[in-house]
């Protein structure tokens, strides 16, 4: 019973994508992709943080395009990238005029793996249905698939204004809230009857329905989920900053997972200033990694410490290990295949330090307020040292690197099992 009710819901099956190398949907894992918040017409700065989000692990990468010099460099931004190695996807983000730059830039609809369009700002009245079908005619053309991203901050207002006139007009009226989600959900599923009407398969289509309250996110996503069989892409528009951006975003989102909603998920977090981009990408990592559905970095399970641990040093060990093996992915993801199953534990005192350090494949209990100054480390939930004096930390750091080449060193008999 207890298990029943831990696991998330079977996956909604939806029809699979394929995005350059990474496919979207069907059975593929979760995808977490990121966006870059440079001028695309700065190649360097863009091909920088591009390559940044991609080490990070953003698996597929959104990019502005919004006029004529950043179509222009989109080209030369995909070669020097896979000069340097990062084969990740470039998906163009396209307002307005994206129908002009992709006809006026072949090469730039061509080095694109995928084309975003808003049917809200795609074109207005006549031009709507031309400009959007002169999109999906290129998508075509080059063999690419689309996502149709709706947005409630530049929804189609002649869509709305009619479902409005006609909840007015209706004997059962519904709360203006529920008229916007479902004008939301209507935008996105008729303009893909559209695509598929100009000959795009199904297999070309990826829906978002993109809003910024935590319950409006749900109720869409969840109507629209059960309304079509379109792969899903999921987020909440401007989350915010900081604990607020994340919070909203989990709690959202995690419901939806939970639901066996959503097949490729963003966290749209805003960077505090000078801050570093590739933290919506840690935070999409962790979101579906703390919910059991892909792992991507070894976790270090620490206690939140209290009147029993006036000592800092196992909130020193535990950023320092974290911090290590978060800046050492990149290179372990070849090096140890397998590693990011690992599970470290750094507890702060005697209460729960050794049984939780039993459960870990590697941890160290830390003396707290009063206790005796030693930390029996256990391995794979066995006693295997008891480490003393003022190099504590470090001799533990160096057990953790010991183990992670012992059990996924290539050399190791266990690595190809644990990477299976």
């Amino acid at each position: 019973m207890i298990d029943d009710f831990a696991k998330p819901k079977q996956r909604r099956q939806s029809v699979p994508v394929r995005v350059g190398n990474v496919t979207v949907g069907g059975d593929a894992p979760i995808v977490v992709q990121s966006m870059t918040n440079t001028d695309t017409a700065d190649a360097d700065a863009t091909v920088a943080q591009v390559a940044a989000l991609a080490r990070a692990g953003s698996e597929i990468v959104r990019i502005t395009v919004d006029r004529p010099e950043a179509a222009a460099q989109v080209p030369r931004i995909r070669e020097r990238l896979d000069r340097i190695g990062i084969d990740v996807p470039l998906v163009g983000d396209f307002h307005y005029i994206g129908h002009k730059l992709l006809a006026d830039y072949p090469d730039c609809a061509s080095a694109l793996e995928k084309y975003r369009i808003n049917p809200g700002n795609v074109g207005f009245k006549a031009k709507r249905d031309t400009q959007f079908s002169q999109i999906i005619d290129i998508a075509l053309k080059h063999d690419k698939p689309v996502r149709i991203g709706v947005n409630w901050g530049s929804l189609d207002q002649e869509l709305l204004t009619k479902l409005m006139d006609d909840n007015a007009a209706s004997e059962n009226p519904v709360s203006a809230s529920a008229v916007m989600r479902e004008a939301i959900i209507q935008s996105g599923l008729l303009s893909a009857e559209r695509a598929e009407a100009l000959g795009m398969g199904r297999d070309k289509i990826i829906l978002s329905a993109k809003v910024s309250q935590v319950q409006d996110l749900i109720a869409v996503y969840a109507d629209l989920a059960s309304r079509c069989d379109y792969a899903l892409h999921l987020g909440l528009t401007e989350a915010g900053m900081g604990t607020k951006g994340i919070v909203s975003s989990a709690a959202s989102m995690g419901i939806l997972l939970q639901q066996g909603i959503g097949d490729t998920i963003r966290v749209s977090l805003t960077p505090e200033p000078g801050g570093d981009r590739t933290r919506e990408v840690q935070v999409a990592q962790e979101l579906l990694q703390v919910m059991g559905f892909r792992a991507f970095v070894p976790i270090v399970a620490a206690c939140p410490g209290c009147g029993r641990t006036t000592s800092t040093v196992f909130q020193e060990l535990a950023g320092d290990i974290q911090g290590h093996i978060r800046d050492s992915m990149p290179k372990w993801r070849e090096q140890y295949p397998g590693v990011e199953n690992l599970n470290v534990a750094v507890m702060g005192c005697i209460v729960n330090g050794p049984g939780e350090s039993k459960h870990a494949d590697i941890g160290i209990s830390l003396p707290g307020t009063g206790e005796t100054p030693s930390a029996p480390v256990f391995v794979d939930g066995e006693k295997v040292a008891t480490l003393r004096g003022e190099s504590i930390a470090d001799e533990f750091k160096q057990m953790v690197l010991d183990y992670i080449e012992r059990r996924y060193g290539q050399g190791s008999s266990s690595s190809t099992t644990d990477a299976a």
